[in-house]
């Protein structure tokens, strides 16, 4: 894609002549925005009555659909586009966008118009276009009295110069999105701190051994990678969550101008990204929270992108996040405006709990498969395939087998990994959060509090001796244990879209539920077939009563219940699938036991309790024991 260049200003500021000099010095074809006016907006103007917004309306939806259909060679236009919707309204869905400003007082373009008796936008309509203009703020700006040549070899010196997109943080991730958006024809500049015999000349050094970013520059000083982009900025932060974002943040806000746009990239706490977005938003600056899924492949030959923050930002830099997202099997881009806030990293976030029940799940199968159906690995490998073939194709189904066919030497690579789980943050904060709002997680709750229990190695080593525990095997079928790990996966999932619509109705963030589904089905670490499934139906009020759901429920849960029951008579632990078969017998328990709890609440701490014959809501106490 080729960058279009608006030369835009007041009627008389000399949009054409400079616009024609810039087409005959590159050959890119330029276009007059007034010949594209209707015929009755000229008659209007010709009468000295001044357009309307709806005069134009037709007028800007004609240059942006030239524009569009010009991207490909590139187009400079002339046109006045003197209020920032029309400048929107114009760059709309454009991929690079540049806008040149000429600035003159009244009186010398005034003067200058006087001198063109003939044109139909008269000297007297003047005053119109300075009262409603309204100045750029992400333009290059030059003076009228600037000769028009002169005008013209800076704008190309500029064009040489400025690039589309930075991108701070060059880890794994940072690499594989840069070398993803060098092949979509994004100009890019690279920016990775100086650290003295740990971190030097890192961009310098990722742009020499990629040919493909050899249009690319590369920086360790930041306040020159910021004035290498062209304005409004558009810079990706790819570096730790926490106090790194902050630290960058801090140290580019002096660098900036009203109207740039930072992206964050990373795994951010979405409490955070809506501490940042304020922050900044009183500077000017706009700051967008997208989630990035798909790991390092991913990164590079497309992830799955969920942003959040401000939509008019969003639609800045949507064009470049579209071009390298993945891509469903519509052929849609997996990448979509969740809503405003930390609404995208609060998705990624659960996107993540999501993820960890999921792998959990498979930690545990693959247990009572080698344990204690004492399957080898290549048959457990072979069964898994069978499954993947099938309706529970999935990416994390996908790497595990790959996983199981690993060897070193002669011995499987899995039987050397030290059994310790851990984690960088996501699934604590999605359980803690989940608490918050009151949202039984107990898949996600499980799987991370299976890692923090993996993590007792000795502890585990002495109790495993000390109880003299072992594992028997288990007396179900692997069909009994597909039907299990299938029927537990849908409960994990109605679980995390659940905690993502409580929070949604919280924070009013109106969370298309099943546009998020989409852009997981494909670039995320939890794209799957049954997202696939999911994408149709997980909208619904209650996601657990959808007859989809209830079916599969009437048709599985005997399979998961007698896969728990038999897992933990063989003494192998399986808290997912429990989890899983708990929440379901939990949710249909239509009279609980916890009208006791409220009564013993009630006993020692007078907080009351709701009668079931009185439908009012009042709160009861009663003067429980009897001091006679």
């Amino acid at each position: 894609m080729q960058t279009i260049l608006f030369i835009m200003g007041v009627s008389g500021s000399g949009k054409t002549t400079v616009g024609k000099l810039l087409s005959e010095q590159t050959g890119i074809p330029f276009f007059d925005g007034d010949d594209f006016h209707s015929t009755a907006n000229i008659e209007k103007m010709k009468a000295g009555i001044p357009l309307t917004d709806e005069d134009r309306a037709a007028w800007l939806q004609s240059l942006n659909q030239l524009a569009k259909e010009n991207e490909t060679r590139g187009a400079v236009i002339a046109c006045s586009a003197l209020k920032e919707t029309y400048r929107q309204q114009l760059a709309d869905g454009l991929h690079h966008v540049q806008w040149v400003y000429l600035k003159g007082s009244y009186a010398l373009i005034h003067e200058r118009m006087l001198q063109r008796p003939h044109h139909y936008f008269s000297a007297a309509m003047l005053q119109s276009q300075f009262d409603i203009l309204e100045e750029p703020f992400h333009a290059w700006v030059f003076d009228v009295q600037e000769d028009p040549h002169s005008i013209a070899a800076s704008i190309l010196k500029h064009f040489v110069m400025q690039s589309d997109f930075g991108i701070i943080g060059l880890g794994v991730m940072g690499k594989s999105l840069a070398l993803n958006m060098a092949g979509k024809g994004v100009k890019l500049s690279l920016y990775n701190r100086y650290v003295k015999g740990q971190e030097e000349k890192v961009a310098e050094q990722f742009i020499t051994h990629n040919p493909i970013l050899k249009e690319a520059k590369a920086f360790e000083d930041l306040s020159a990678f910021v004035q290498s982009l062209a304005m409004p900025r558009k810079i990706l932060l790819m570096v730790n969550a926490g106090a790194a974002v902050d630290a960058v943040v801090e140290e580019l806000k002096p660098l900036l101008s009203k109207g740039d746009i930072i992206i964050d990239g990373g795994n951010s706490f979405y409490k955070d990204t809506e501490r940042r977005i304020q922050e900044l938003n009183q500077y000017g600056f706009h700051f967008i929270g997208a989630g990035i899924s798909g790991g390092e492949e991913g990164a590079l030959k497309g992830p799955s992108i969920m942003p959040g923050g401000d939509a008019t930002a969003y639609s800045q830099v949507q064009p470049i996040l579209e071009s390298i997202a993945a891509k469903d099997k519509s052929g849609k881009p997996c990448c979509a405006y969740i809503s405003n806030g930390g609404s995208g990293h609060f998705v990624k976030m659960v996107h993540n709990a999501i993820e960890y029940a999921e792998m959990q799940l498979l930690s545990e199968v693959y247990a009572v498969m080698r344990n204690g159906l004492q399957l080898s690995q290549d048959a457990i490998a072979a069964i898994f395939q069978q499954w993947n073939e099938k309706e529970l194709n999935s990416y994390l189904l996908e790497i595990t087998i790959d996983i199981l066919q690993t060897k070193e030497g002669e011995d499987w690579l899995l039987d050397k990994i030290l059994d310790t789980g851990s984690s960088k943050g996501t699934g604590s904060w999605a359980v803690a959060i989940a608490a918050e709002l009151g949202v039984p997680a107990g898949m996600m709750t499980s799987a991370l509090y299976a890692r923090y229990l993996s993590a007792q190695k000795q502890t585990r080593v002495q109790a495993a001796a000390a109880l003299s525990t072992s594992q028997a095997s288990v007396s179900i079928s692997t069909e009994q244990l597909q039907q299990a790990y299938a029927l537990a996966r849908i409960i994990n999932h109605v679980q995390g879209f659940e905690l993502i619509k409580t929070a949604a109705l919280k924070y009013q963030w109106g969370i298309n539920c099943s546009e998020l589904a989409r852009i997981w089905t494909n670039g995320c670490i939890i794209r799957s077939t049954l997202m696939e499934q999911l994408t149709g139906i997980v909208s619904a009020d209650n996601l657990l009563l959808h007859p989809l759901i209830i079916t599969s429920i009437q048709q599985q849960l005997d399979s998961l219940t007698q896969t728990v029951t038999a897992s933990l008579q063989s003494g192998i632990a399986v808290p997912a699938l429990c989890e899983a078969l708990h929440y379901i017998h939990a949710m249909s328990t239509e009279q609980s036991a916890m009208n006791l709890i409220q009564a013993q609440r009630d006993y020692f701490g007078a907080h009351t309790y709701q009668r079931i014959d009185d439908a009012s809501g009042k709160a009861y106490h009663t003067q429980w024991k009897n001091e006679n």
